[in-house]
């Protein structure tokens, strides 16, 4: 006779322990994210700052160049990627408290479900 199945609450706990899991790697991975746009964000603040105490020539690293331009050209292209990692940030943050709250969500359940397979 072949083996039983496995009864439905293991499988319940065994989908559930995987979820939770993978729900931890996506948080780790945001917060890293998260880290990196933090400080790609205060990099452009501080260019920002050095830039207004600017006077002369600037310069400005594209592609690992570094060429000559404007100070107004060098404050736009700061602003717009300043615009488009905040955008990115805000995204990820909200990405991280969507997934944050999933992880709380499963914890709870696999907590409720090894209490009942402990009464």
């Amino acid at each position: 006779m072949a083996h039983a199945a496995t009864p439905q609450p293991e499988q319940e706990v065994e989908k559930l322990l995987k979820d939770y899991q993978t729900t931890q790697e996506q948080l780790r991975t945001l917060a890293i994210q998260l880290e990196q746009f933090q400080a790609q964000k205060l990099e452009m603040e501080r260019a920002k700052e050095e830039l207004g105490k600017a006077s002369g020539k600037v310069y400005f690293s594209v592609g690992g160049v570094i060429v000559e331009t404007t100070k107004e050209k060098a404050l736009t292209d700061i602003n717009d990627r300043h615009e488009l990692t905040s955008a990115r940030l805000q995204s990820i943050n909200k990405q991280y408290t969507d997934v944050k709250a999933r992880e709380r969500q499963l914890n709870e359940e696999l907590t409720r479900l090894y209490k009942q397979g402990q009464s």
